[in-house]
C-alpha cells in the first residue's frame, strides 16, 4: 500500500496566497510552475517511495537523522520533491519531526507496537470477512483478487526458501493489502493505508515463524472459499501470534 499522508499542499489541498488559499493569478496567464507540477508529484512520489524501503529495510536505522540535502543527494532528485517526501513520512509515522529543525527515522516503542496491533486487529479481521464475503457473493466466478492473494502467498514462500528477508517481508505486506483490496471497501482501504509504513517497518524488524506463514495459508482457504467466519477466526489468530512474535522479537518478552 502506498500512503500519501502529506504534502506541500495545505490540509484542504489549495496553495497558499488568494482566497480560499489559492494564489490569484492574472486571467489566461498559467502559474510559472503549473507545468512542472505533474512532475513534481511524481518524483515526490517516488521519493517518499524511496525513503521508506530504506526505512523498512534498515538502511535508515531507528532514531538516524535524515537531512535532507544528503537524502536529496543519495536519490539524485532536487530538494523540494524530498522535502515533500519526508513531510509526508512524517504523516506516515515512519519519520519524526525534531525539535528545531530536520527528521529523525522513529523508535518504535513497546507502546507504539502495542497501539498497532490495537488498530490492526480488527481491521484485518474485517477485511478478511469483507473478502470472503465478496468471494462466497461472486461465486461461481472467482474475483480477480483471489489470483493475487494466492500470487502473494506464492512469493512469500519463495521468499523463504531462498532466505530472503525483504523480499518476504515484501510478500507477506502484499498478502495482507490484497485483502483489503479484495474486501472491496474503498474506507477500510483509506483507513489501512494510514498504517502499512509502520507495519510494513515492523514487519521487517520481527522474525517470521514457518507457523506464521503457514497461517497465511489457512487464511487464504478460508477466503477463497468464501467462509466469514472461518477466514475472521484464521485472521485473529494470526495478528495475535503476529503481536506476540513481535513482542518477543523487539522487547524479550517470554
Amino acid at each position: 500500500m502506498a500512503y500519501v499522508a502529506g504534502s506541500s499542499a495545505g490540509r484542504n489541498g489549495t496553495r497558499p496566497g488568494g482566497p480560499g488559499g489559492e494564489r490569484a493569478t492574472a486571467p489566461g496567464r498559467r502559474e510559472p510552475d503549473e507545468d512542472a507540477r505533474p512532475e513534481r508529484t511524481s518524483l515526490s512520489v517516488r521519493a517518499r517511495d524511496a525513503v521508506r524501503q530504506r526505512i523498512v529495510d534498515r538502511r535508515y536505522p531507528q532514531g538516524a537523522r535524515l537531512v535532507e540535502r544528503e537524502v536529496a543527494e543519495e536519490l539524485r532528485m532536487s530538494r523540494v520533491p524530498v522535502r515533500e517526501a519526508l513531510r509526508a513520512l512524517v504523516g506516515e509515522g515512519l519519520l519524526e519531526l525534531l525539535p528545531h529543525s530536520g527528521v529523525r527515522v522513529r523508535r518504535l516503542e513497546r507502546a507504539d507496537v502495542e497501539h498497532l496491533y490495537e488498530v490492526w486487529e480488527p481491521l484485518a479481521v474485517q477485511a478478511s470477512r469483507l473478502a470472503a464475503r465478496r468471494v462466497a457473493g461472486s461465486a461461481p466466478v472467482e474475483p480477480p483478487g483471489v489470483t493475487a492473494l494466492r500470487d502473494s502467498l506464492d512469493r512469500a514462500e519463495e521468499a523463504a526458501s531462498d532466505d530472503e528477508g525483504t523480499r518476504e517481508v515484501a510478500a507477506h505486506t502484499a498478502f495482507h493489502e490484497d485483502i483489503v483490496a479484495l474486501s472491496g471497501n474503498p474506507m477500510l482501504a483509506r483507513t489501512m493505508e494510514q498504517l502499512s509504513g509502520q507495519l510494513q517497518l515492523l514487519f521487517g524488524m520481527r522474525e517470521e515463524p514457518q507457523h506464521m506463514r503457514a497461517q497465511h495459508a489457512v487464511m487464504f482457504r478460508c477466503i477463497a472459499a468464501g467462509d466469514e467466519e472461518s477466514a475472521a477466526a484464521s485472521t485473529l489468530l494470526h495478528v495475535r501470534d503476529s503481536r506476540a512474535v513481535a513482542l518477543r522479537s523487539l522487547f524479550d518478552d517470554a
